[in-house]
């Protein structure tokens, strides 16, 4: 179970290393592990997986369901309603190539936890 997952994992990063690769190559840059356009982008989605959770004005604990945009979006946004509260919030999507040339808008969902009721969720 733990190499299937180890293998899973590896796929992944794999597959983001090859569209990081893919996306520095027709901006005709040199591509490396240490090119510097890879590194900001590695270093932004490595600050955004630390976001996880937060405390409103009022004390309320709320928990990030989802971060991206378009039409994902739309469909988590949907999804998570039906789990109760929900706060969006929009994100800079500066350093986001795909986003920045479509103008597009990055968010998080955000749904708020209430007590007991988060370990069904995650």
């Amino acid at each position: 179970m733990m190499r299937l997952k180890i293998q899973k994992e590896v796929a992944v990063n794999k597959a983001a290393t090859s569209i990081l690769n893919a996306s520095c190559k027709e901006e005709g840059e040199m591509v490396s592990e240490e090119s510097c356009e890879s590194k900001t982008i590695r270093e932004k989605m490595a600050e955004e997986e630390l976001v996880k959770e937060k405390i409103d004005a009022e004390g309320n604990r709320w928990r990030k369901a989802y971060f991206g945009g378009g039409e994902h979006f739309e469909n988590w946004l949907a999804q998570c309603r039906e789990f109760g509260e929900v706060m969006v919030e929009e994100v800079d999507s500066a350093g986001y190539k795909c986003f920045e040339e479509g103008g597009e808008k990055l968010y998080r969902i955000w749904i708020k936890l209430d007590e007991g009721k988060e370990d069904g969720l995650f």
